[in-house]
């Protein structure tokens, strides 16, 4: 392993050390399953998933551009840098906006910058949030239905949404692998220092590692403060995340678990007739998504331009 792969390996490191909440969180802090046993399952279902299925996005994000493995490097370390500040800064943040942001400038000093996939890109991040409204939506209405017609006593009722909740959860893992794993390691494919295989194994082992290592902080803040829901919704939330960027996968963009799980948040809101989201925290949304891309570009453009200097006697 290159020394140039160190920084693909701290990005999915951190993908996956705050990403893991977004599927497996409410399901840990609301006690249904221990928190190392849900690692170890979710660090699995990770690696499967990029094995599986993500090939896919291999293909987009690193048919964006051809790196040399210093450019690689550098627009790794532009995306992971980017992710840090943004949370730093309490931005919410996609590490598949900063990724392709860091890509596209790198890409801009090189002129080596591909845009035959971008528009595909782009029109997936603004459908992500939507597509979890949208699913949540259909999702609560279908399993109230169906709820309605069973009776069962809260003791049963406690143990199905203990069961199901933890396999929305497992089923998140799997599909954050599948989208996500591209982030990861999609440049150095490009750059073709790792063949798609090894691209995927490094990836999501990456990944399942962050999840291992350092997601419960970011567990206890998105279980307690921002999927403070019951049961119930909180079952038709995890689900239609999971579903939102299990269908990305498909399309082969990777996507942001943190606005597929709000765009799925407002959907609940909206069949409850409740507010779940507010003002101040949509707003901060809206600033994520801009902010992120132009941050990481910027970020490796200084980058490359440092990377080119030499000094002189």
């Amino acid at each position: 392993m290159t020394l140039a792969l160190l920084a693909g390996l701290f990005l999915g490191w951190s993908l996956g050390a705050n990403d893991a909440a977004n599927v497996i969180g409410p399901a840990v802090t609301s006690r249904m399953i221990r928190f190392r046993t849900a690692a170890i399952l979710a660090a699995i279902l990770v690696l499967g998933g990029a094995i599986a299925q993500g090939h896919e996005g291999i293909d987009t994000i690193g048919g964006l551009t051809e790196f040399a493995p210093r450019d690689a490097a550098i627009s790794s370390l532009a995306a992971a840098i980017t992710v840090t500040l943004m949370t730093l800064l309490g931005l919410p943040v996609s590490t598949s906006q900063a990724v392709v942001g860091a890509i596209l400038g790198v890409g801009l000093v090189n002129g080596q910058v591909y845009t035959t996939g971008l528009g595909k890109v782009l029109a997936c991040w603004l459908g992500t949030p939507f597509g979890g409204l949208l699913i949540s939506i259909i999702l609560y209405r279908a399993l109230a239905s169906l709820y309605n017609q069973i009776k069962i006593s809260p003791f049963q009722y406690d143990r199905l949404m203990r069961i199901l909740l933890i396999g929305a959860g497992l089923y998140g893992s799997y599909a954050l692998g599948a989208n996500n794993v591209a982030n990861v390691t999609a440049v150095y494919v490009g750059a073709g220092q790792l063949d798609v295989l090894s691209a995927l194994l490094i990836g999501g082992a990456s990944i399942g590692l962050g999840i291992l290592t350092f997601s419960r902080r970011v567990m206890d803040t998105v279980g307690l403060n921002l999927l403070r829901l019951d049961a119930f919704s909180s079952l038709a939330v995890l689900l239609a995340e999971a579903l939102t960027v299990h269908i990305y996968s498909f399309v082969g963009v990777p996507v942001s678990t943190s606005q597929a799980i709000i765009g799925a948040v407002m959907g609940v809101g909206i069949v409850k007739g409740v507010s779940m989201v507010r003002g101040r925290t949509l707003a901060g949304i809206l600033a994520g998504w801009f902010l992120t891309p132009v941050a990481a570009s910027l970020i490796a453009i200084g980058l490359e331009f440092v990377s080119h200097l030499r000094y002189v006697a």
